[in-house]
Order: structure tokens, then C-alpha cells, then sequence
């Protein structure tokens, strides 16, 4: 059975820290999750329009095996930038792959489209970059969801999006997180209800404890924002030890929990990426649980990310708690 850490958050995997940045009348921001020590990271894109940096690495069969911090941003091709400010960061400290004398900060990251949702968007310059170095500052083992970082200015169908995470204790002693971004063209909860497609994941009445709902699968959600503007990205961990490519298999394992938190998923328009994070602090006992475990915690979190979401001046779409709190 399984319980969910006590923070119930990604950072319930020991050695890693998750720092938020914003601008409210930008309504965009970024996030990063960074280690203590480098950690094995793979990808796997199952949206039809992604937006990426350095993700070619993380194959398995190519030669940096570590990232030393992963990125979620808003802000579209711009906000690829946030990963330059996080590595600028790191850096500093001293972290990256080393090549002769120099360090060189391996920050892979992934943006969403939230150019659309009422936010002023008249910048001078890119402002992204500085909103990464932000968030690298303010990593931690506690940050916030909703309407924080990455999720500052996500929406869904007829929803504000948001940032969320969970975690969950395996009975082996394992533990497992993730974080997520829910900026998605589908819908988070089912018809014009409150109840959330994650409902039947939910542990402890994380995101409400209203259970599962009425629904018509062959109803698509009405798409109130604008179709395109989408793209959900997430990161799983664990302090499994982990190769690349077990790394990449639980990183395609987890696509189902975002299938099963998102109607519909993995659409034309959403640029939908999963990262995959392994510490190593434990030898891997049982790759299946791990698997399911991981897209469990990938559903919950999108419903917490949707739950915590809040209202801000500007907004294009209402916030769960106003419509159904």
C-alpha cells in the first residue's frame, strides 16, 4: 500500500530542492528541481508540440548521464531562457560536467505555452532568464503550489492550471514524487463538475476527497481558452538507482498518469514531457511498483496543481476553489 511522504511533495526524495519564481502581471514564471549531487535523468515527449533544451542528451546512449538540475517554465520559446539563468547559477557554485578547468551546468528543461492568458507580455527583454536565476535562489525543501512557478499562468480546458506535486512511501521503503505544470488543452475534471479525473489515485483528501463523478467519455471538453496554448511538463523522481534507460522507461511509464488525470492527453496542440529524476540512494527492488507508483503520483499531482490554483487580476479563466469552492 501506499502512503504519501510527509511532505507529500517531490522533494520528499532526499537530495533534491524545488525553487518557484513569478511575475503576476506577466503571469508566467518558472521552476526548477536541482540535487544535492548530480542525478541520473532521462525524457520521454508524447505531446505533438514540444518545446525543449538539451533533452537529446538524456539519451541513453549518449555521454553525460547526469543532470545536475531540470526546468519548467512558461513563457513559451522564451521562456527556454529560464534553463540559461539556472546554469548561470549553478556555475557560480562551482557544479556542471567538467571539461579540463572549466564546469559546465548540464540544466535540461521544458517550456509551456502561456502567452495567451491575459498577462502583460510586453517585455523589453526576456525576462526568463532572470525569473531561473530566481528560482534556482529560492529552492528548498517546502515551496508552493497553484499559481506559483511554472504554473503562475497555466490553464486548462475551463480551468486555471497550476503547479502540483505528491510523493508516495513504497513498502519497500522507496520513495517516489512528482511535479507538474498543468497547462493543458484537456480537461482536469470531468463535464462541468467539480470532481477530478485523478479521483480514484487520491490519497489522504489531497485534492478535496469529493471522489469520482459523473462522466461521458465520449464528450470532449469545450476548449475555453485558446487551442493551442497548451502543454503539460512534468518531472518524476526517486531515490531508486537507476540507468538511463531504466530512468527513460519510467519516464514513458508515468505518460499514463497524466492520461488518466487529463482528458483528453497528449493532444496535437499540448507539448506534453515527462523528466525522469533517480538520486540512487537505494538499490532498485521492483521496477513494476515503481512504474505504477510514479504515474500515480503524476495524476495526483496534476489535481493538487488544478485544487491549489488561485485567482489574480487579469485572469482569462476561473480558478477551481472559485468555481466549485
Amino acid at each position: 500500500m501506499m502512503k504519501p511522504g510527509p511532505r507529500n511533495l517531490i522533494t520528499d526524495v532526499a537530495g533534491l530542492r524545488v525553487g518557484n519564481a513569478q511575475d503576476h502581471d506577466l503571469k508566467s514564471g518558472a521552476t526548477v528541481l536541482m540535487g544535492e549531487a548530480p542525478f541520473t535523468a532521462a525524457v520521454h515527449v508524447m505531446g505533438g508540440a514540444p518545446g525543449t533544451r538539451e533533452t537529446d542528451l538524456l539519451a541513453p546512449d549518449k555521454l553525460v548521464q547526469r543532470a545536475d538540475a531540470l526546468v519548467l517554465s512558461g513563457g513559451s520559446a522564451f521562456g527556454l531562457d529560464a534553463a540559461s539563468g539556472v546554469a548561470d547559477g549553478l556555475r557560480a557554485m562551482g557544479r556542471g560536467f567538467a571539461v579540463g578547468d572549466q564546469r559546465v551546468p548540464i540544466v535540461p528543461g521544458a517550456i509551456l505555452f502561456d502567452l495567451l492568458n491575459g498577462g502583460d507580455k510586453r517585455w523589453a527583454s526576456n525576462p526568463y532568464k532572470t525569473l531561473g536565476q530566481e528560482a534556482l535562489a529560492n529552492a528548498d525543501g517546502v515551496f508552493d503550489l497553484g499559481s506559483a512557478g511554472a504554473g503562475t499562468g497555466a490553464t486548462t480546458a475551463g480551468l486555471k492550471g497550476g503547479l502540483g506535486s505528491a510523493s508516495a512511501i513504497l513498502p519497500d521503503g522507496t520513495t517516489v514524487g512528482a511535479l507538474v505544470a498543468v497547462n493543458a488543452l484537456g480537461a482536469v475534471t470531468m463535464g462541468d463538475g467539480p470532481h477530478f479525473w485523478a479521483a480514484p489515485f487520491e490519497l489522504e483528501g489531497e485534492f478535496g476527497g469529493l471522489g469520482v463523478g459523473a462522466q461521458d467519455p465520449a464528450r470532449l471538453p469545450e476548449v475555453k481558452g485558446r487551442q493551442g496554448a497548451a502543454t503539460t511538463i512534468a518531472i518524476v523522481a526517486t531515490d531508486a538507482t537507476l540507468t538511463q534507460a531504466e530512468a527513460t522507461r519510467l519516464a514513458v511509464t508515468a505518460h499514463d498518469g497524466m492520461a488518466r488525470a487529463i482528458f483528453p492527453s497528449h493532444t496535437p496542440f499540448d507539448g506534453d514531457l515527462v523528466f525522469a529524476a533517480a538520486t540512487g540512494a537505494r538499490p532498485l527492488a521492483d521496477p513494476l511498483m515503481l512504474g505504477h507508483a510514479a504515474a500515480c503520483c503524476l495524476s495526483r499531482a496534476i489535481a493538487r496543481g488544478v485544487y491549489a490554483a488561485t485567482p489574480a487580476p487579469g485572469d482569462v479563466l476561473p480558478c477551481w476553489s472559485g468555481a466549485f469552492g
